[in-house]
């Protein structure tokens, strides 16, 4: 019986590794058991590409391999391609991934009709961050929930039809109709001096890049419903304070960034005005003539409109209306230029995958006029072949994001320290996503262990602090920028929104969490060989290691997630994709000896 192999994670098989540039050349190589073949041929075509489907003949060598070469000459976008064995005395075989846009080992089909084509990512250009998001490790702050700065701890300017927890250890709530719709938004009072205040917090604990969620007007208590993208929410403060807030984290080495809220704006915003509090004759909602009506989608005016996943509470904005468009990123007068020369040092995109692929550009032409701006996306999956809205998105194949957040990370750190997946699982997962990104947008990816919309990585993991300090540890060792959430390091607990986003336990810290996290945050702020060195995942039945080596260093973290120590075998050791004889040599010739169970970790750093 014929056999076949081809592994894409293997230059022998496939050079080079991963995603590549447009014009670029790759070669293939396949590798069949018996010379009693008739012809051995490459499929491969381009998305939406002019060409449609090509076959080219691969030429077979003296040790059983077929090869060929093909230009990628059809611009960025997904190339997919598989391969077609005719063996004289055998039925035909069609060679293949095991599973959608999943690299590696493949698999024999015996019908054309069921292959699972390779996936092949072409960008536009290399795209890399600016230097100082390299090797950043952020700080992510709910305002409100974060500090108040007033000596007296009045909360600025409260809002009308709100409630003001009396102390800041209550349990986070909402009050909601019938409708489940929230009609009293809940504040702690949380304030731009507030985290002013505690930059020597955050300088101590290592951190020098902060994210911060929408500080910018608007009715409830985590702004994504935006009323107006030109003032600072009076609750937060004024333009003085952010102006000053920004000054002092960059005299004390840290970054802002910014969350830009542009697919969607709030329902009593300036721009739609539903309940008049702009004025009677202001915003679509109030008068047609509104210089912003053609903004939104009306089924039935003024009540029925087009929303957000069909919340009321957030009518979406039309991206292809081009004066929101001059609004947003136009060259002069619009929000991004007001906040960019204000100093703020770049943006993360809310629901990325509503915005188009073209607005994206636009926000990062904008971007483009200043010195060291980034531009982050949130994006839940595989970036590389999302589709949104029936159309694939280009975001990450160049002039659109220089990284997204990177949930799936996170999902299998979560995974391997839970006993979901298993330690091979997780590595070959980690290869997927190392092969079909653009190698900056690997490292440019924001990772996180937990945000303002998901569970508290302390609650996910039933309270416990080891295996916590060890999610963390993987985070800082893979690669992309670490985000924390803020008070993860002190141990906030809490299921999804509203629970995960308690007021921070100041002077009641788990010191041990804290201890942990500062750790791993000044190993990741002193190693160059984790901001910047390569990364293969490898692993063993029973444990799961993180390789990083850059120049003549390198660094090593491997965890056993079971309930047993282990003894480390060196020699049982699987790596995904191919590294040096040397970097081999280096990594065996470390001790690692035992690992406790369940949440212990190895780390060396040479």
């Amino acid at each position: 019986m014929t056999q076949v192999y081809y592994n894409s994670w293997l230059k022998k098989y496939k050079q080079p590794f991963g995603a590549m540039i447009e014009g670029d050349r790759v070669s293939f190589s396949i590798n069949v058991s018996t010379k009693d073949v008739e012809y051995v041929q490459l499929i491969i075509h381009k998305e939406n590409g002019l060409k449609g489907k090509e076959t080219y003949q691969m030429q077979p060598n003296n040790e059983g391999d077929y090869q060929f070469s093909y230009t990628l000459d059809q611009g960025k976008g997904l190339y997919y391609y598989y391969f077609i064995i005719q063996p004289k005395w055998d039925k035909t075989i069609f060679y293949g991934a095991e599973k959608e846009s999943h690299g590696g080992e493949g698999v024999n089909y015996y019908e054309e009709h069921f292959v699972k084509p390779y996936q092949l990512t072409c960008f536009e250009q290399a795209d890399p961050a600016p230097e100082w998001y390299r090797e950043a490790v952020f700080y992510q702050i709910f305002p409100d929930r974060f500090f108040n700065g007033n000596e007296d701890e009045h909360v600025n300017q409260p809002k009308k039809n709100t409630f003001i927890y009396g102390r800041h250890d209550d349990e986070p709530m909402y009050i909601k109709n019938a409708k489940g719709e929230v009609i009293r938004w809940d504040f702690q009072g949380g304030n731009l001096l507030g985290i002013m205040k505690k930059i020597p917090y955050l300088k101590d604990l290592g951190i020098n890049a902060v994210y911060l969620n929408p500080i910018f007007e608007a009715n409830s208590n985590h702004r994504y419903d935006t009323g107006d993208y030109l003032a600072i929410d009076g609750i937060l403060g004024d333009e003085i304070e952010f102006k000053e807030l920004v000054e002092r984290l960059h005299e004390n080495g840290m970054r802002l960034v910014l969350d830009g809220v542009f697919n969607h704006v709030g329902r009593n915003s300036r721009y739609f005005n539903e309940n008049g509090q702009y004025g009677k004759a202001i915003g679509a909602s109030q008068n047609k003539n509104s210089p912003y009506y053609h903004w939104f989608t009306f089924t039935e005016y003024p009540k029925e409109y087009k929303a957000w996943w069909g919340v009321k509470d957030l009518p979406e904005v039309n991206k292809e209306n081009q004066t929101f468009q001059t609004f947003i990123y136009g060259e002069k007068n619009s929000v991004l230029t007001k906040w960019n020369e204000l100093g703020v040092d770049g943006w993360r995109l809310d629901v990325a995958d509503e915005l188009p692929d073209f607005f994206i550009q636009g926000i990062r032409h904008n971007l483009n006029q200043y010195s060291e701006k980034v531009l982050i996306g949130e994006v839940w999956e595989d970036a590389s072949n999302k589709i949104a809205y029936n159309h694939r998105r280009e975001y990450i194949l160049g002039n659109g994001l220089h990284g997204v957040m990177n949930y799936p990370f996170k999902e299998d750190i979560i995974a391997l320290l839970q006993r979901g997946k298993s330690p091979e699982e997780v590595a070959e997962n980690m290869t997927v996503l190392k092969e079909n990104y653009p190698k900056d947008i690997l490292f440019n990816n924001l990772n996180n262990l937990g945000t303002h919309d998901t569970e508290r990585i302390l609650t996910i993991f039933n309270e416990d602090k080891g295996k916590t300090i060890t999610a963390f540890a993987l985070m800082t060792m893979l690669p992309g920028v670490p985000c924390l959430y803020y008070g993860d390091e002190a141990g906030l607990t809490g299921e999804k929104d509203p629970e995960n986003r308690k007021y921070y336990p100041w002077g009641k810290e788990d010191l041990l969490l804290l201890k942990g996290f500062k750790e791993w945050i000044q190993i990741r702020r002193t190693s160059e060989v984790l901001q910047k060195g390569e990364f293969v995942p490898f692993y063993t039945k029973d444990l799961f290691g993180v390789l990083r080596f850059f120049e003549k260093e390198i660094a090593v973290y491997i965890v056993n997630p079971t309930l047993e120590t282990k003894i480390v075998q060196k020699a049982d050791f699987c790596f995904t994709c191919d590294i040096s004889e040397e970097r081999k040599k280096q990594f065996l010739s470390l001790d690692y000896g035992e690992i406790s169970a369940g949440s212990g970790g190895v780390f060396f750093l040479q």
